[in-house]
């Protein structure tokens, strides 16, 4: 069967029986037509499915009310952040398209800039980017946010959480059970982010007392099989940590399951602690313990500051840092190494 074609306003038009005039009259709230015939060309529409083109109506109303969401990749973090979004742009106007890199990030000239000049000016009225990997000011009368960008504040409105005290947790967390070896699988290099958990990490070992092991310290890139292969790396010899930090709940979940496949139990064996608090962390046997940063809430103020920014609204901050918070499950717990191998 051959694709139904698209429904054009001359559609609508002949089948109510008015002017292409009248049914522009209708579609955009104007007045001087009589509410029988208001009526009749609103049934056809609902009748026909019309939709006004994106294109079109940008053109005429110099606003298409869709905001853009540039994601380079749909995983549990950028998931998590959309439903944060979908709940904010409720009663706003305002509808959402997903643009999607499809993981293919990998243009020096960054994905996000080739993208936003796409969907700019006819497609969407701003656009929220999630982990830009380049610092951009947008495009000009685009109103732009950029979530947990992976330089840190940038020229552009930012919402971010507060990685490097969310480190800090984590590691503090550990060493409150008694540990002291303890590993670290860090996040993509690239990402200030992932540098800031790092950061929170070794301050907190600083802090107590306890020199970093740098051989202990691998790379995880919040990939499941980078983090499987180091967390292998870790566990295997008969000098391993007694505990894992990983950066994130993916990696995170990677080491338990590197950790079993080894015939190690958790947290028995070794301690693991996460990042992020997707909903995988709960599910996950046993359930994570966890930093949790407010990805939902996340999306829902970077909807939140777009909106008023496109509105031309003076946002009461340009620069969001929501706080992170501890969520002790079960895969950590006290070390019991004998007292002369515990930290003091």
């Amino acid at each position: 069967m051959p694709p139904r074609s698209r429904v054009t306003i001359r559609d609508v038009a002949a089948q109510a029986g008015v002017s292409v005039a009248t049914v522009s009259k209708v579609l955009n709230q104007r007045y001087g037509v009589a509410a029988e015939t208001l009526a009749r060309v609103q049934a056809v529409i609902k009748e026909l499915g019309y939709e006004a083109s994106l294109v079109a109506q940008s053109l005429r109303n110099h606003r298409t009310n869709v905001i853009g969401i540039l994601v380079a990749d749909i995983e549990p973090f950028s998931t998590e952040l959309l439903k944060g979004a979908a709940d904010a742009i409720r009663g706003t106007g305002f509808e959402l398209v997903v643009y999607s890199a499809g993981g293919r990030t990998g243009d020096p000239q960054g994905w996000e800039q080739r993208y936003l000049t796409r969907l700019s000016g006819t497609l969407v009225d701003g656009a929220v980017l999630v982990t830009p990997a380049v610092d951009l000011e947008g495009l000009p009368g685009t109103p732009v946010v950029a979530v947990d960008p992976h330089t840190g504040r940038s020229p552009l409105p930012t919402v971010d959480s507060d990685n490097l005290h969310g480190g800090q947790l984590a590691t503090e967390h550990l060493i409150s059970l008694g540990h002291s070896r303890i590993a670290l699988l860090t996040g993509r290099e690239d990402l200030k982010s992932a540098q800031q958990r790092e950061t929170g990490y070794r301050r907190a070992l600083a802090a107590a007392g306890i020199a970093v092991e740098e051989n202990l310290i691998r790379r995880g890139d919040y990939d499941h099989d980078i983090a499987a292969e180091s967390a292998r790396e870790l566990l295997a010899g008969p000098d391993r940590p007694t505990a894992v930090f990983a950066a994130n709940d993916i990696t995170a979940i990677a080491t338990i399951e590197a950790a079993l496949e080894l015939g190690l139990r958790v947290p028995e064996d070794v301690s693991v602690v996460g990042f992020d608090n997707i909903p995988e962390s709960a599910l996950c046997t046993p359930p994570l313990t966890t930093v949790q940063q407010p990805i939902r809430e996340m999306g829902r103020r970077a909807i939140t500051l777009l909106v008023r920014l496109i509105n031309g609204e003076s946002p009461d901050e340009t620069h969001i840092t929501l706080g992170t918070e501890l969520i002790v499950r079960g895969s950590a717990r006290a070390l019991t190494l004998p007292e002369d191998r515990r930290f003091p």
